[in-house]
């Protein structure tokens, strides 16, 4: 793996002097130090020729040329116009379905022995030009010979150790950043990056893919808010998709959009409606929202509905973090902001010392100015500033297993900017959360909690069962000492007052063999408990 990193260490510097990227570098604002670099590189010694391209496309052919992550985060990048300037803004977005597309026949060959078939015994009709290419695989149309328009996505060859060479890297740097800065630590970079390696690689996996794609089908069906293309199951294998050809209008494509009198703000409004029904809901999200994934329907343009596809990463969270983001969100809506600091410390986010009041006036510094203004009177810029100095001061640790959720808030809110820059973001999101909150707490919602916990009776019977039956015939090797044999005298006391209550009949303290009979007693006694507790 030394080997591989070093070898693409040495490409990536070949890509950065190729397409001039230390210009681009030099002529921002750096402290002196960094100015000083310059002259330290030997290929900046001798004169060199200008390239007759412009920065944005400079930047783009260089994260073309690096591959899938590169590209990835140039995609991340291409959603934000409010970070960076327009012309490199143009020029990333094409990196979201305009990649240059691999040889055909590799592609058509890749598909075939997939399959295990010849093209024409599948498809009635197969493009041999790509329909759209991306960082990972490209996208042929076609049609089955049952009738069905459909498209065919195959990925890309030769990307594993591309990959893996990145990683490498990436974990490198993170190591060194967790060892050389406590302020990294806070990060867990290793973690973060660890997170990221699972989800790279799962997105070179078609099947997977697929399966995303039929549970969020599935979770929206009949939805007026999203819809999802049917995958043809029969033709799926791990690097060849089959699925639903679907017709819209990219998300992006403002004009288009404008001409069939769309409903603008209901479409911002039904993506930040989607995303929460997602997270919230489903416990289930499309993590990769860059508007070469999403496009609108061309039916009810007054009742706008979305079309998602490239379901290769999603997300889910724990109902513990559903629930601490719930509680977190419901108390900044309300600008409860001495809960939101409460939550931090009690989760574990935060130090237990941490002043309280501290904690929340820094919050509210940050938080107050935002509120109450449409998305376009917003700076993130500023915002995230504030929050990684208040992070900073307070210790404040990021959480692994919330990246894919802050990548994708940094793509749904990329988008509202572009598709209604006065969306009022906190008013539209505070109804569905209200909400979400009572129904988690309505009779139904508590029934079903304690249905679930009753249908937990019978595994922790036997669950109990195992364990007395260890206890009755402990290794001769190893018997329990003495106040473990106390201990149990007193547990079997207990659990015969429990098997009285049910109506059976275990005399206090006697012989260990009697219970290997299930008691109906304990059963109920636990059953209870777990219901209280909970």
């Amino acid at each position: 793996m030394k080997l591989l990193a070093v070898r693409r260490l040495l490409r990536i510097q070949r890509v950065v002097i190729r397409y001039r990227l230390d210009d681009l570098l030099f002529a921002l604002p750096l402290p002196w130090f960094l100015r000083a670099l310059r002259y330290a590189l030997p290929w900046r010694w001798f004169p060199r020729k200008p390239l007759d391209l412009s920065r944005g496309a400079r930047l783009r052919l260089a994260l073309q040329d690096l591959g899938p992550i590169f590209i990835k985060f140039g995609q991340i990048l291409s959603t934000r116009r409010d970070l960076l300037p327009e012309d490199i803004a143009d020029e990333l977005m094409k990196l979201q379905d305009r990649v240059p597309p691999f040889d055909s026949q590799v592609s058509v060959k890749l598909i075939e022995e997939q399959l295990g078939k010849k093209i024409s015994e599948v498809f009635s009709r197969f493009d041999v030009e790509p329909l759209a290419s991306a960082s990972v695989a490209q996208v042929h149309a076609a049609q089955l010979k049952t009738g069905e328009e459909v498209v065919v996505k195959v990925i890309r060859p030769g990307l594993k150790p591309v990959i893996a060479q990145d990683l490498a890297w990436l974990f490198i740097l993170a190591r060194a950043a967790e060892k050389l800065s406590a302020d990294a630590r806070l990060l867990h970079p290793v973690d973060v990056v660890s997170d990221y390696e699972k989800t790279i690689y799962d997105e070179l996996d078609l099947l997977r893919e697929a399966a995303n794609a039929s549970q969020l089908k599935r979770n929206f069906d009949g939805s007026p808010l999203l819809y999802v293309p049917q995958v043809y199951w029969d033709w799926c294998r791990p690097k060849v998709l089959v699925m639903e050809r679907i017709y819209g209008i990219q998300v992006t494509d403002l004009a288009t959009l404008a001409d069939q009198r769309t409903d603008m703000k209901m479409l911002a409004e039904r993506g930040v409606e989607i995303f929460f029904t997602q997270v919230f809901r489903d416990s289930f999200f499309h993590a990769d929202m860059h508007p070469g994934n999403i496009f609108v329907s061309t039916v009810n343009p007054w009742s706008p509905q979305y079309i998602a596809i490239d379901c290769g990463i999603v997300g889910s969270l724990t109902p513990e973090d559903q629930d601490y983001l719930a509680r977190n969100l419901f108390a900044f809506f309300k600008r409860d902001y001495r809960r939101v600091a409460q939550l931090h410390i009690d989760s574990g986010w935060v130090p237990a010392e941490t002043k309280l009041n501290e904690f929340e006036a820094a919050i509210r510094t940050v938080c107050e100015p935002i509120f109450e203004k449409p998305l376009k009177d917003i700076s993130f810029g500023q915002v995230l500033m504030r929050l990684f100095q208040t992070a900073r001061r307070f210790n404040m640790e990021v959480q692994p297993q919330l990246v894919l959720l802050q990548k994708t808030l940094l793509n749904i809110e990329g988008l509202g900017r572009q598709l209604y820059p006065d969306l009022d973001l906190w008013n539209t999101a505070q109804p569905f959360l209200e909400r979400w909150m009572r129904e988690r707490v309505s009779p139904k919602a508590l029934l079903g909690n304690v249905h679930s916990q009753f249908e937990q009776i019978p595994h922790l019977a036997n669950m109990a069962r195992d364990l007395l039956e260890r206890m009755s015939q402990p290794h001769a090797l190893n018997p329990p000492p003495s106040w473990h044999r106390r201990r149990d005298d007193w547990f079997l006391r207990l659990l015969g007052t429990a098997h009285l209550a049910g109506g059976a009949v275990l005399a206090a303290g006697g012989p260990l063999n009697q219970l290997a009979y299930w008691p109906a007693g304990i059963m109920m006694a636990v059953g209870l408990y777990l219901v209280v507790r909970r």
